[in-house]
């Protein structure tokens, strides 16, 4: 096992125990470890697209098409690189899915919704090339964390909706089959005008509340949401884990299939650092949810 993976999984086992699980399945599911390949430094943005975006992609060993995630960082929307992803890109990879790990353009350079734009043009990159790759585009999830969690999960929400933001990269092939988000800030509006909101969306709510709604993912939530698994730690106090309880009980009246699972002694940093157990678990339920239990347990020769 690699030494990136080997140490949050380390520390998570110290910490498994500190952990709440809401809406657990009642049994895990069991998928041996496979060998994988990684295309580093892949250009994944259209030409003359405002700036070049690269991806790393991480292509398990399989006879199937594969499970793929697209997978986004944290930091933000102003730092960070996919660098910060790449022991959750290794895990998943060994347990069978494709992963395309990437870039996206940051503020204050790049203001709201440059960013989720980026996302956008990544999953509909996957969905062209996915015969090239051996992907299943019936099988496409999305992973974020932190601001990155937020952009995964706007994407999800708004992908099948008429809303200005699903245009015009948006569309079928921009909603994942299921979504993992970690540290999630779900309503933008609770956090005030802080430095990175108003670099991030170009101003103070007060003077621009459409887009400070329109930029929150729990207001785009509609019966029609992909399932949604969110890990959060219990001592946030950057992203407060109320984010992640009204989220999910705003899911939860939508009758959008959803797992909570709350990590205690954890702050935001830490929650991330320490996450083995949660990106286990969510894992199983990527897995449940592609419905490909059987594409993602191809072992190695």
């Amino acid at each position: 096992m690699r030494l990136s993976r080997l140490l949050p999984l380390l520390a998570s086992v110290l910490l498994s125990a500190c952990a709440s699980h809401q809406n657990k399945p009642e049994q895990a599911v069991s998928v041996p470890e496979t060998g994988f390949t990684i295309e580093t430094d892949v250009t994944f943005s259209p030409a003359g697209w405002p700036h070049a975006l690269q991806a790393d992609l991480y292509l398990p060993e399989s006879s199937q098409p594969l499970p793929t995630v697209l997978l986004v960082h944290g930091g933000g929307w102003e730092r960070r690189s996919r660098a910060d992803m790449a022991w959750i890109a290794e895990s998943l990879a060994s347990r069978g899915f494709a992963v395309m790990n990437i870039d996206y353009r940051f503020a204050p350079d790049h203001t709201f919704p440059a960013q989720l734009y980026d996302l956008q043009v990544a999953m509909n990159w996957l969905d062209k090339e996915a015969d090239n790759y051996h992907l299943d585009r019936d099988a496409i999830s999305a992973f974020g964390f932190s601001s990155g969690a937020h952009l995964v999960s706007l994407m999800a929400l708004v992908a099948e909706s008429r809303h200005p933001l699903n245009q015009p990269y948006g569309g079928k092939h921009a909603r994942p089959v299921a979504v993992v988000a970690g540290g999630l800030p779900g309503d933008l509006r609770t956090f005030g005008s802080g430095k990175l909101l108003r670099q991030f969306l170009g101003g103070e709510q007060e003077n621009m509340p459409g887009v400070y709604q329109a930029a929150s993912p729990i207001t785009h939530i509609t019966a029609g949401a992909p399932p949604f698994f969110l890990f959060h730690g219990a001592q946030d106090m950057l992203v407060p884990a109320s984010q992640a309880k009204e989220f999910r009980a705003r899911l939860t009246d939508h009758g959008v299939e959803n797992e909570l699972y709350l990590m205690y002694l954890r702050g935001h940093v830490t929650s991330f650092l320490t996450a083995g157990n949660a990106v286990e678990k969510a894992t199983e339920f990527l897995i449940r949810h592609t419905g490909k239990a059987s594409s993602v347990s191809q072992k190695k020769d």
